[in-house]
């Protein structure tokens, strides 16, 4: 997939996310079935540790799209910025 703008045959390195460290990842395509229900790619579900029985929660913004967020993330995050908040002046 190499073209005139890409170094490699790695577009997400070079064109979505050129960055030393390999933090942006593009896992390929996934389809909707008839009830709404995709699968999550297992190298994804490697890289974020997602396991059955994990809750996640489904974001959205008209014009960036859907991101997938593991509620226990997102939930120790909530709890750091409360700490913080009962704690002001530290």
């Amino acid at each position: 997939m190499k073209n005139k703008n890409c170094q490699s045959d790695d577009l997400v390195s070079d064109m979505i996310a050129p960055r030393k460290e390999k933090t942006k990842h593009l896992f390929g395509s996934v389809k909707v079935g008839e009830r709404g229900q995709i699968v999550i790619p297992k190298e994804a579900r490697e890289i974020f540790d997602i396991k059955q029985g994990d809750i996640l929660l489904v974001l959205g913004d008209v014009e960036r799209g859907i991101a997938l967020v593991k509620a226990d993330a997102l939930q120790e995050f909530a709890r750091q910025i409360l700490d913080k908040a009962s704690k002001p002046d530290e």
